[in-house]
């Protein structure tokens, strides 16, 4: 009877430690499941952003090209719908030869565009997705007199800094009403590049003319969104 016994209490032990083990498991495998569906749900609103800054960035570009469709031939500018850009690609109508002087044909193209620009990007629809609106300063990789590439380099940054700086003044001179004053101060920044970012021949050369350029490039702040949703998976 005594080695019966011994017996039913170690089968009686061995029970309790499976029930254990199947109680512990169980508690994994939910703490699992709610980690993988906070992962899930973190993911579904990564997604929302995206889709949400695709959809804006698509309504930003089609109201810009529905406003300025027929004005980009004459002005001999264009719209990346991709980078929201607003390039004006001719250079000897922007500013003189080496000067951050303004041309009057750029200023009357300023006069007609930059209103017209603001007024979209400050609509309530768009003005809260909104960054940055960067005004670029891009030159070609050359300067001449200069010895050294590194002294062109800097001999153009200088150039296309005092040039975007110009636009960014005359901007505010004379396209900031007080109703959008405060909010184009806190948003559109001046940006010389110098050659950092030329444009590049199908031959593998740098076409000058073309790389010789002024940008209005609209940030939206979906990439914020994004770094926030990460840091708080972190």
């Amino acid at each position: 009877m005594l080695k019966h016994k011994v017996k039913n209490n170690g089968g009686d032990h061995w029970m309790s430690i499976s029930d254990l083990m199947s109680g512990l498991m169980m508690v994994f495998m939910l703490i699992a499941i709610a980690y993988m569906m906070q992962v899930q749900n973190e993911q579904q609103k990564q997604a929302q952003i995206i889709q949400d800054y695709a959809v804006i960035k698509h309504d930003i570009y089609l109201a810009l090209y529905d406003e300025f469709e027929s004005d980009l031939p004459k002005w001999n500018a264009e719209i990346d719908e991709k980078t929201l850009a607003i390039t004006f690609k001719e250079p000897d109508v922007l500013f003189g030869v080496g000067s951050s002087a303004l041309t009057p044909q750029f200023q009357a193209t300023l006069n007609d565009f930059l209103p017209r620009y603001l007024s979209i990007l400050h609509q309530e629809r768009f003005r809260d997705s909104i960054e940055e609106i960067r005004i670029e300063g891009h030159t070609d990789p050359f300067w001449k007199g200069a010895q050294t590439r590194k002294e062109e380099y800097l001999k153009n940054m200088d150039l296309s800094q005092q040039r975007t700086r110009a636009v960014l003044l005359y901007t505010l001179d004379r396209a900031a009403p007080p109703d959008k004053l405060e909010w184009m101060i806190s948003k559109i920044t001046a940006n010389g590049l110098s050659s950092s970012q030329p444009i590049i021949k199908p031959d593998g050369k740098v076409d000058a003319e073309r790389s010789r350029r002024v940008e209005f490039r609209v940030r939206t702040n979906a990439d914020e969104k994004l770094n926030n949703l990460q840091e708080g998976l972190r």
